[in-house]
């Protein structure tokens, strides 16, 4: 290597290019002439352009603390209504919107309009409320089926047979016959739908024309306690109504007894009068014995 080569700091290598003219006269000559043209400087620039920067950002700033110290004074209002208002308008859009998806029908159902209340009726147009039923006749839900049972029995005995309440409790009860309970037989006895004259009386009817028996005979047949036991007003009742000529049933007796027992007619005479017999009245045997062979 050539120790003596120029470095490369030396002004009078060749090899170095010329040194850069920073807006100054050619070679750097301070004294050049200024007219020749100085361009603009950068650094003013620059300066400008930062200035109008700087005047936005202030602007900026300026409207977000405005903007926020409004937001600031109205958040901090001493009115909390005003603030109730503003929370809860989400929660009651949600409700409405809720409200309207609820009254929406299912698929395949019909949406039914809510009834209107029936009208109330004014208590003058209420029907009267029905009388209680009497403590002796209790509901027939609560009657029991054996009672039953003896009332439509004694029904139909006292339809058929015209018997007398103590014959129709004797026939319910009896061993030999219906069977009831004392308790159902006397049910039906209370509550049987019957007139105990009038059957009274339908029996003294019986006796007088299938038995030709006399006014006595009926009224003891009646009463007594081996017969149809009627009262002895029900059996009055009956011998006082019946219409029957007594005559001719003592004379229908007289004939039975002389065709039936071949008996003389002194014979047939006294057992129509006698009180083990007929109880016809004399005159009534008389006029059967004179009309004997009538």
């Amino acid at each position: 290597m050539n120790s003596n080569a120029p470095s490369p700091q030396d002004s009078g290598s060749p090899n170095l290019p010329p040194a850069p003219n920073f807006g100054g006269p050619p070679h750097g000559d301070p004294q050049g002439d200024a007219s020749a043209g100085s361009p603009m400087v950068p650094a003013r620039n620059g300066k400008k352009k930062g200035l109008i920067a700087a005047g936005c950002g202030c602007v900026v700033l300026f409207l977000i603390l405005v903007g926020g110290c409004s937001v600031f004074a109205f958040s901090g209002s001493d009115d909390p209504k005003a603030a109730e208002t503003t929370a809860a308008e989400p929660a009651e859009l949600d409700g409405e919107a809720e409200e309207v998806v609820d009254a929406e029908p299912a698929e395949g159902e019909e949406l039914v309009e809510d009834e209107a209340p029936a009208e109330e009726e004014s208590p003058a147009d209420e029907a009267p409320a029905e009388e209680a039923p009497a403590e002796d006749a209790p509901a027939e839900s609560e009657v029991p089926a054996e009672h039953t049972s003896a009332l439509n029995s004694a029904q139909s005995y006292s339809d058929l047979m015209h018997m007398s309440k103590q014959g129709l409790f004797d026939q319910l009860t009896s061993e030999y016959a219906d069977q009831f309970s004392d308790e159902a037989a006397q049910y039906a006895v209370d509550n049987v739908d019957t007139d105990w004259n009038e059957n009274a009386l339908a029996s003294a009817e019986s006796y007088s024309e299938t038995m030709h028996m006399s006014k006595a005979g009926i009224y003891g047949q009646l009463t007594s306690e081996h017969g149809e036991q009627f009262l002895s007003e029900e059996a009055q009742y009956a011998i006082d109504t019946i219409e029957v000529d007594w005559n001719e049933n003592a004379l229908q007796s007289a004939r039975s007894y002389r065709d039936t027992m071949d008996m003389s007619p002194e014979a047939i005479r006294d057992q129509l009068t006698s009180e083990y017999g007929d109880q016809f009245t004399q005159e009534q045997a008389d006029y059967a014995i004179e009309n004997l062979d009538g």
